[in-house]
């Protein structure tokens, strides 16, 4: 099977997996190399915790904060709606698809809970609302498979709320952070579809609980001063100072109170500046070098390893303290959505294991009759430059084959399907398949939604891209 998002499980084992002591338990040893080594660990484990947390920042601060950031979106607490699909101009998230237009709602939990509606959505219609909190975890999901396509209304509540259950809401839902966001995805089945998809976002709906009690509404909670968010510095040393301000709207669980005990022996400290003139900095920049290279060997090594990814992407139950998984998934690209809802084959190398180059040859990926992804809802092959992992500009603007579109597309005599993958345009009659690639390096994700069990259990196989001579 083509899973090639990463995980080393032998590091996954000995440093972050459940049941084992992780170096996150460690603490600092009293004196000498000792004590170096220690605060080098805790740096290191610190930033692989920080990495999704600082990653959502940075989003939040582009969609909700800087109305000058061409990603924006609007205040929280209110939805925008997306109408289109995406395409290479949209560049704050990396790997979006192409197949659900998007509506997007940073929530304000603080003053009181929020109250999501969702109308009624034709039953062949997929759809999800999927809930992060601010450590990336998916704390739920609404949509078709988890809760219908029949209307509701879904009660968010922050963890401070202790209130009854109002009349009329489906299901209370509720998250471990002060600001969570909700991802929409509303199926598109061709262009001419946009108009009945506009329609469906524009039936989204949220209020605070007061309005829908048609009650009082509370206190206004304290005005924030956000903090500029700089890439640059959050790549480096400069994460800690992001942590601490976010770290001040996720109270600490149980499971993490030694964690972050040990976190603040190096000046990370819920809502406190971050001390970067420490003279504790040498380990900590130490640390940080540690932390990426894991990171990267992890994603290198497990294009061989194969590990699925829905290791990545889950609630805090899902993934327990393998924070490892969690900054992983977080790199590859925050938003991707529980395996259950939908499971993700991408491809950075061909069949014969080497990096799949568009700029030189030519590829296939064939579907063996009978053998297309089964799914409740849908599949598609999308393209995204190997560098970026953004969608690509190309002649026809076209970025994804999927399975709407299987009437327009050409079978092979033995009823098989194949894609054509390749920068320039092929013989006619391999156009209708044809889905181009960059002038360079590729990424081509295969997306399967609602997967049946065939997909989850491992008994269907995707299949490789193969390079064509």
């Amino acid at each position: 099977m083509k899973k090639i998002i990463s995980v080393i499980i032998v590091i996954c084992l000995t440093i972050f997996s459940c049941g084992k002591k992780s170096e996150t338990d460690k603490a600092p040893e009293k004196s000498g190399s000792n004590q170096t080594d220690a605060t080098k660990t805790i740096a290191k484990n610190a930033y692989i915790y920080a990495y999704p947390v600082v990653q959502m920042y940075g989003i939040i601060y582009a969609y909700n904060i800087n109305e000058k950031d061409p990603g924006y979106k609007g205040p929280f607490n209110k939805i925008a709606n997306v109408p289109r699909v995406f395409t290479p101009q949209d560049k704050a998230i990396v790997t979006p698809n192409s197949d659900t237009p998007y509506s997007f709602l940073t929530m304000d939990l603080r003053a009181e809970p929020l109250v999501i509606s969702v109308p009624k959505i034709e039953k062949d219609r997929y759809y999800s609302i999927m809930l992060l909190d601010l450590y990336t975890y998916i704390y739920d999901v609404i949509g078709s498979r988890s809760t219908g396509n029949d209307e509701g209304k879904f009660l968010i509540a922050g963890p401070g709320w202790k209130g009854d259950v109002p009349s009329g809401i489906k299901k209370v839902i509720r998250c471990e952070t002060s600001f969570s966001m909700a991802c929409f995805r509303t199926q598109l089945f061709n262009p001419a579809d946009l108009k009945n998809v506009i329609k469906i976002q524009d039936q989204y709906g949220v209020e605070p609980l007061s309005s829908y009690l048609k009650t009082p509404p509370p206190p206004a909670s304290p005005v924030i001063n956000w903090p500029a968010f700089d890439m640059k510095v959050a790549d480096r040393e400069g994460m800690f100072s992001y942590l601490n301000f976010i770290l001040q709207y996720c109270p600490v669980v149980p499971s993490e109170v030694k964690l972050r005990s040990d976190f603040e022996k190096i000046g990370v400290i819920p809502g406190k500046p971050f001390d970067e003139g420490s003279k504790l900095m040498p380990e900590i920049s130490a640390g940080y070098t540690e932390a990426m290279a894991v990171m990267k060997d992890t994603i290198e090594k497990d294009l061989k390893n194969k590990v699925s990814s829905g290791e990545f992407f889950g609630s805090r139950t899902y993934l327990g303290d393998n924070y490892l998984n969690r900054a992983i998934g977080a790199k590859l690209g925050i938003g991707g959505l529980i395996k259950e809802e939908a499971e993700y084959f991408p491809y950075q190398t061909d069949s014969q294991g080497k990096p799949i180059n568009t700029a030189t040859d030519k590829y296939e990926v064939t579907f063996k009759s009978g053998g297309l992804p089964p799914v409740n809802a849908f599949w598609s092959f999308t393209m995204y430059d190997g560098k970026t992992q953004l969608l690509i500009d190309n002649p026809i603007n076209r970025y994804i084959v999927n399975s709407p579109m299987l009437p327009e597309l050409k079978f092979n005599k033995d009823s098989s399907l194949t894609i054509y993958i390749q920068k320039d345009t092929p013989d006619p009659d391999k156009k209708s398949n044809w889905l181009p690639a960059p002038d360079g390096n590729a990424y081509v994700v295969l997306r399967c939604y609602w997967p049946k069990e065939s997909i989850l259990n491992g008994t269907w196989k995707a299949p490789d891209i193969v390079k064509v001579n």
